[in-house]
């Protein structure tokens, strides 16, 4: 089984995520630090485009999205599950409200509370992947009692659902609903300038913050994006062809398409030829000069698939 890759950067909330389910699977993988700024030219001929981050990266199998990402990890190492009670159905509907108003409400926090204080370069980078060409810093700062208050309401849920005496969302062991959550109150601690006296009021969920934080990340050891790109121009793609007679856009293996993300304005598409379809995930095939063919992975969830 080739190595496990991880092309991120040590202040990626999303990446916090994936490496909490790397700590929970206690696994050995290599670490590429990527820049936090376009342009990334040791990512894209991976991606094709794709500039968000985490990339996971398995040989010449690329995993965008830490949708994704997870869904492999939990594929190849399924055990210790992030499942624990069969709660996978459950697990993955709480990733939409954690990765979708949750995510874009801690987003506004941070940069609502951060204002003109926030460098340059990475608030008009950004502001308009997050918030939209023209959107208004000002207006973000204004509504900081809003945001805030709607965040209280959403990490008291959290709090309710701890203070019955669980160690981890899910009872004794912990699973996906805790990094899940976990990402996101270590970037309000972290990022915005009184995330620790907000979050002081929530007991519960403080103390789960700890646990949850002693688990670690694995076992990362450094390694170049040279190294990386090396390792997916000499190996070939593992994922085997997929039909899906079932899906509903008649989606099949050869066709050409385009994948861009739904929610990020302004994110370049990836284009490829359909190499595996399914309910859950879509790979493409493509070419770089650099790496020659690698597959990348994609969910359905969140992502467009248009045929070219």
């Amino acid at each position: 089984m080739p190595e496990i890759i991880l092309h991120h950067y040590p202040q990626s909330p999303v990446s916090e995520k994936v490496r909490v389910v790397l700590g929970m699977k206690d696994l050995d993988w290599r670490s590429v630090e990527i820049p936090r700024l376009p342009p990334k030219p040791d990512l894209m001929p991976l991606t094709g485009g794709y500039r968000l981050t985490p990339v996971m990266q398995a040989g010449a199998d690329v995993y965008c999205d830490s949708q994704c990402i997870i869904r492999e990890l939990e594929r190849r190492f399924p055990e210790p599950t992030l499942f624990p009670g069969g709660s996978a159905g459950m697990a993955w509907g709480v990733s939409r409200w954690t990765d979708g108003a949750l995510f874009e409400e801690t987003i506004a926090l941070v940069f609502g509370d951060a204002g003109r204080d926030m460098p340059a370069a990475f608030a008009a980078d950004r502001g308009p992947l997050y918030f939209g060409p023209g959107y208004d810093m000002a207006a973000l700062k204004a509504a900081l009692p809003e945001t805030l208050a709607k965040l209280r309401a959403q990490l008291g849920w959290m709090e309710s659902r701890l203070a019955t005496g669980r160690a981890f969302m899910l009872g004794a062991q912990p699973g996906l609903p805790d990094a899940l959550c976990y990402y996101l109150i270590w970037f309000i601690r972290g990022r915005y300038s009184k995330g620790p006296e907000f979050l002081a009021q929530f007991e519960h969920l403080c103390a789960w913050e700890e646990r949850v934080q002693a688990i670690g990340h694995g076992r990362p050891a450094d390694m170049t994006a040279a190294e990386a790109l090396d390792i997916a121009r000499d190996t070939r793609p593992a994922t085997p062809e997929r039909a899906d007679p079932d899906d509903p856009q008649g989606l099949k293996p050869g066709e050409p398409v385009e994948i861009a993300a739904e929610q990020v304005e302004g994110a370049p598409p990836v284009a490829g030829r359909i190499l595996s379809v399914g309910a859950q995930e879509i790979a493409v095939l493509r070419e770089d000069p650099r790496v020659g063919e690698v597959a990348v992975h994609f969910p359905r969830v969140g992502y467009r698939v248009l045929r070219v």
